[in-house]
Formats: C-alpha cells, sequence, structure tokens
C-alpha cells in the first residue's frame, strides 16, 4: 500500500475512532421518572364538619362537664340513638349515665378536629364507645377512593389514641364498621377488610374490639330493611342489637 493510502486509512480509523469516543462519552439524556406525588391522609387532617350538630355536641360536652359511665363517639350512626334508638337509649340512661357526641356526616377527620376543640375537655368517661370510619369509605363523584383502606385506619387509630391521651382513664369499646348496602359490594367488602386490622388495637387492658355487624345481616347477605331501611343506618332493632353486644364488656369494664 503506498503512502498516500496509508494516510487515507490512518484518517478514516481516526475517525471512526473519535465518533465512537464521543459516543460513549455523551451526557446520557435525563430518563428518570417524574417523582409521585406524596400521599397526604385526609383523614388525618382535623376539619370542622360544617352544621349545627356540631356545634351542638360541642356545647353539649360545655354545658355538662363531669364524670360520666359512657360516651358514644361517631357519625350519624350513633347520632341515631337520639333518633331511631331513643327508646333504647332511654333505656340506657336509665342504667348509666351517658353522653352522645355523634355527629351525622362525620369522617374521621372531623371527629378529631372536635377532640382539639372542646369536645373531651371536662369529660371524664369511664368507658368511650368509637365506631367511624364509615363516611371515609365512600367514594367521589367519579367513582374514585378519596381515602384509602390504609387512610381510613389510620384516621380511627388516631381517634382512640386521642382519646387515650386526652382521658387516659378511659377504656374504649372500638367497634367494627357496620356494613351497609342491600346485599354483597365492594364497599363492605373493604369495611371488612379496615375492621380486621382495627382488630389488632385491642391490647385487652384499655382498648376493647368488639364486632357484631353479622348480626344485623341476614343469612344471604342482605341487609333487611327492618334492620336499616336504607342499608345504612340502624332502625330500633338494629339499636336493641348494639345494645345487647356491649352489656356484657360494660358489665366488665364497670365492676358490675
Amino acid at each position: 500500500m503506498n503512502t498516500k493510502n496509508l494516510l487515507i486509512v490512518a484518517a478514516l480509523a481516526a475517525v471512526i475512532q473519535t465518533g465512537s469516543y464521543a459516543q460513549t462519552n455523551a451526557p446520557t439524556p435525563d430518563t428518570t421518572a417524574a417523582s409521585a406525588p406524596v400521599h397526604v391522609n385526609k383523614a388525618l387532617i382535623p376539619v370542622k364538619h360544617q352544621g349545627a350538630r356540631t356545634d351542638l355536641v360541642l356545647q353539649r360536652a360545655k354545658d355538662a362537664p363531669g364524670n360520666y359511665d359512657l360516651e358514644f363517639i361517631g357519625d350519624s350512626i350513633t347520632q341515631g340513638w337520639e333518633g331511631a334508638g331513643q327508646n333504647v337509649w332511654q333505656e340506657l340512661g336509665g342504667k348509666y349515665k351517658i353522653i352522645n357526641m355523634g355527629v351525622g356526616g362525620d369522617g374521621t377527620e372531623h371527629v378529631l378536629w372536635r377532640f382539639e376543640n372542646g369536645q373531651l375537655d371536662g369529660i371524664k368517661a369511664k368507658v368511650a364507645i368509637v365506631m367511624i370510619g364509615t363516611n371515609n369509605s365512600n367514594k367521589n363523584p367519579d367513582g374514585t377512593d378519596t381515602y384509602t383502606d390504609t387512610d381510613i385506619l389510620e384516621g380511627v387509630t388516631a381517634i382512640v389514641n386521642q382519646i387515650r391521651t386526652r382521658q387516659p382513664d378511659t377504656k374504649v369499646i372500638l367497634l367494627g364498621i357496620f356494613p351497609r348496602g342491600n346485599a354483597f359490594n365492594p364497599q363492605r367488602g373493604r369495611l371488612l377488610e379496615i375492621n380486621q386490622a382495627l382488630a389488632k388495637l385491642d391490647d385487652g387492658q384499655y382498648i376493647f374490639y368488639l364486632d357484631f355487624g353479622s348480626q344485623l345481616i341476614e343469612a344471604d347477605g342482605s341487609i333487611a330493611p327492618a334492620m336499616m331501611k336504607d342499608a345504612l343506618h340502624p332502625g330500633e332493632a338494629g339499636y336493641r342489637i348494639w345494645d345487647a353486644a356491649i352489656e356484657p364488656k360494660l358489665k366488665q369494664l364497670l365492676g358490675q
């Protein structure tokens, strides 16, 4: 090969080598995926549920502080002791000194707000009966979940912990969230899964988990109108089941 050809080959080799080197060491494009948005558990962020009932139960506690045998904490199902369950409530009132802190439409975040704004101040109850979380399990209009199951679990747990902190001598009966819907449905399934985790809060000393939801449904899984006319809120029959279910534990905790 003559000198001219050798020079051409050498030049081509240099170009190839330089190109390869440049490609190997070129800046690597940033292919890192955008960071996922941080999840905020709204079930833990206290917010006021606007309405007269919220103000009423806060004022109720302020106007009548002192010792109670039982305090009921929850949403419209607990509020319903004064509605469909009023006959049973009067019977309970004949045996115990009781106060109702149920507010229709409340989720865990609303109960936490009430705690921060005086709901338990001045109240010394021997036993708190808590059922909350069904409203947090509702879906948005577009069918998405506002809260995950973990959100709801953490919200209910925060309520129990707040009671233990604010009322250290109070025993807590934590109720499993009631079944809802005319028949088997995904929302009811979610609540069952949450209840399974809530049961783990039972420490046998200050917190006692109790679930009698199976007594509210029929053998085929349906909910009879006589039990819950809207498949959510108990009628008097439901409150009688509730009363009978907690009575043995109340006798134990109250030393009767």
